[in-house]
Parts: structure tokens; sequence; C-alpha cells
């Protein structure tokens, strides 16, 4: 997008990690940990105290009494850092709508991927992925990876989800970058997803067509094409489990009128429902 200048998450220099406090960031905190490490990244830690705008006294007392209460969780997040030589910010902020200042914290401070933990583990599609994280990838920013609890990531294994969209073909440069640039990884996968038997050689023929714009880049790790006939979330989730990925990376759904009633809509199930960090990508 224009409003956003940001460079790929194999390039990137800066990442933001929005928490909130809770063990539903544990996820996101390791993975920021990681690509700060990987691609000797800079972390800015940004918490978002919500404030109301009733005066500007209560909203200062709210963000310094959550700058207290979050102490020992932006400590431990320090000393991670400081055990993994990556360079570390932390930000505590008062606002009345955190999902727009985490974006504009992010477009602020030059990051290049926001990183954010995924809620819940059952229920209400909406809950899974967390009202927040929804919110903040509506909002249009390049990228934000969604990291559940239990991730961890190991940089040896990459799902990227391809289809014929705007957003799908910015999914294959991330991956793409992450090929040419991150020497843990071991093996990327390239699923498109047909509805019909009839439709499955063109989606293969698509993967192939990333794989191969893979091995042109020269040293690479394995590019493994493949085509699936289904629901595309589950298939795109089965795989993941298959695999073992650590992360996913998919094209964000569209924005527009129906932008906040998309519940059923593949991005979202996936992030939701994925045993790893999804990257949500929007060209």
């Amino acid at each position: 997008m224009d409003r956003f200048s940001t460079s790929l998450l194999g390039e990137a220099g800066t990442l933001l990690l929005a928490t909130d406090g809770s063990a539903f960031s544990d996820g996101a905190i390791q993975e920021a940990i990681f690509f700060g490490q990987a691609c000797r990244a800079r972390v800015i830690v940004l918490h978002v105290v919500q404030t109301r705008a009733e005066s500007i006294v209560s909203a200062h007392f709210a963000v310094r009494q959550g700058q207290q209460e979050l102490a020992p969780h932006l400590e431990e997040i320090r000393r991670m850092a400081r055990d993994s030589g990556v360079e570390l910010e932390v930000v505590v902020i008062g606002s009345g709508r955190p999902e727009q200042a985490i974006v504009e914290q992010a477009h602020l401070r030059g990051a290049d991927v926001i990183l954010m933990g995924r809620h819940g583990r059952a229920g209400r599609l909406s809950l899974l992925v967390g009202k927040m994280t929804k919110r903040v990838i509506d909002q249009g920013f390049p990228r934000v990876l969604v990291a559940p609890r239990e991730s961890l990531l190991t940089g040896r294994q990459v799902l990227v989800a391809v289809d014929d969209s705007a957003n799908g073909h910015q999914a294959v440069q991330e991956a793409l970058s992450l090929a040419r640039t991150c020497t843990t990884l071991e093996r990327l996968s390239v699923l498109s997803v047909a509805r019909t038997e009839a439709d499955r050689p063109q989606h293969q023929a698509l993967a192939e067509a990333v794989c191969a714009e893979a091995a042109g880049l020269g040293p690479a790790p394995a590019c493994v094409p493949l085509a699936a006939v289904g629901d595309p979330a589950a298939c795109i989730v089965d795989r993941a489990r298959a695999d073992r990925a650590d992360m996913i990376i998919i094209g964000a759904w569209r924005r527009g009128a129906m932008a906040g009633l998309l519940r059923g809509h593949v991005a979202e199930r996936v992030i939701g429902t994925a045993p790893c960090g999804v990257l949500v990508v929007t060209a």
C-alpha cells in the first residue's frame, strides 16, 4: 500500500510486537525474538493502554498504572532479547482506539511487520482470532504475523497459500524473500487450493510456477508445489499440520463495506485454527 513504506519479511529491519501482557502473547514474543535474531532486526515492544477521553490527567494515570502492572512481563521480554542479542525498545502509550494506535506506531517507527498473539482455542471465530488482531489487519498494514500461544518458530518449514489475487501474489513475494535470506529454511511448500478436480491442473501449474521462480534465485531451500481440492481454509491448515509448518503465509481478506462481516473468509479461518503462526499479507 502507498501509505506504508515497508520491507519484505526476509529483509525486515524493524519489528513491532504488540502485547497485551497476557499469556496469549507468548507465541508472538517467541517469534519476534526469533526474527529479531535471524534478520538482525530491531524489536519494538508496544503496549497500548485503553484510555477514555474524560481528562488528560486520568489518561496519564492509566498509562502509568499499565506500566507498573506490566513491568514483570516487559522485563522478561527484555531478558529474552538480551540473551538473544536482539536490540529492543519498549513503548507504553494510551489510546481510546488501541487498534489504530498500533498501526500508527508501526508507521511512525518504520516497522516492517506487526506481531500479535492469537486469542483462544475454541468458540466463535472472532474470539479465536481476537477482535483487536482482526481490527489491526482490517486497516491494511502490509504484514501482520499472528501467533498462537503455543507457537514455536524454528524457521525450517514454511507454507505459502497462493491464488491469483493481488494479496496472493504479495504472499508469494514474502515467501521468496524468506527463501533468499532465511538460512534456517529447509522447505518451502507452495499450496494452491482448487474447488473442483477439474480445476486442479491449473492450480498445480500455479504452484509449480512459484517453485520455478524460487529455483531461479540461486541456492534455495527445497520448494514443493502442491495442489489440493476442497475447502481452502481446511486444506491449508491440514497441510500445515502434515508438514509441521513453522509458519503459514497467506493473503489478507478483501476490505470494503462488508469487511467487518467477513467471518467465514479463508484467511480469517486459517488464523483462527492454524497450529502455527500466520503471516497475513496485504498488497
